[in-house]
């Protein structure tokens, strides 16, 4: 797995000239990033007497973030497993009609498969930008700047992830698809945001002078 070896390595691989990891991978890493955050802030709550009546709820979160966290780290070798199809279909002839075709349909396929990805990552953020809303409320007070970064990572990785989408959504020429994908996209960012916001405000609020 691209996030089992060196983040120096993995960022020497990212600023590599080849295609993949890119910015799908990228965006799940930092999607990783923000969960692994979030279990920060639970691991600094649980087993203080100040917080013990929200406990249950923030060990409930732990378990869930884990599980996202663990997510978006496979999520980093799918995006890129899923971009080589396409890699492929672009390499394919097509000095024919009949080989034009079938990069054609090859390409569609592939571009399909590719969009998918980022939306795996996009929803699997939003879930965890919940839990994160939750921890910036609940969660320790000396841990709720970690939860303020935490949601504005998981706003870039979330924002990131959707380009992803867009780029092959664009190449599409089933138009029908093409708008399914946009359109869930698009639901997703509104949400984010709405997250990102409210988190990032209460936090802001809270910490400012």
């Amino acid at each position: 797995m691209l996030l089992e070896q060196k983040t120096t390595d993995f960022l020497e691989q990212l600023s590599s000239s080849t295609p993949i990891p890119g910015g799908g991978g990228a965006s799940a890493a930092v999607g990783a990033f923000a969960s692994a955050l979030g279990l920060m802030v639970t691991n600094l709550t649980v087993g203080k007497k100040k917080y013990a009546d929200v406990e249950e709820e923030i060990l409930e979160i732990r378990e869930k973030l884990e599980q996202k966290k663990q997510d978006l780290v496979r999520m980093v070798d799918e995006d890129a497993e899923a971009f080589e199809p396409l890699a492929k279909a672009y390499r394919m002839p097509k000095e024919t009609e009949e080989e034009q075709a079938e990069k054609e349909k090859v390409m569609e396929a592939a571009l399909k498969n590719a969009a998918e990805a980022p939306l795996c990552i996009m929803k699997t953020i939003v879930d965890t930008m919940e839990m994160i809303r939750v921890l910036g409320e609940k969660g320790s007070r000396l841990a709720v700047s970690d939860a303020g970064v935490a949601i504005l990572f998981a706003q870039a990785a979330l924002e990131g992830a959707s380009l992803n989408i867009f780029i092959n959504t664009k190449m599409m020429k089933d138009q029908e698809e093409a708008e399914r994908l946009n359109y869930l996209a698009d639901q997703l960012i509104a949400t984010g945001k709405e997250l990102k916001e409210t988190t990032y405000d209460a936090v802001l609020k809270g910490i400012r002078p």
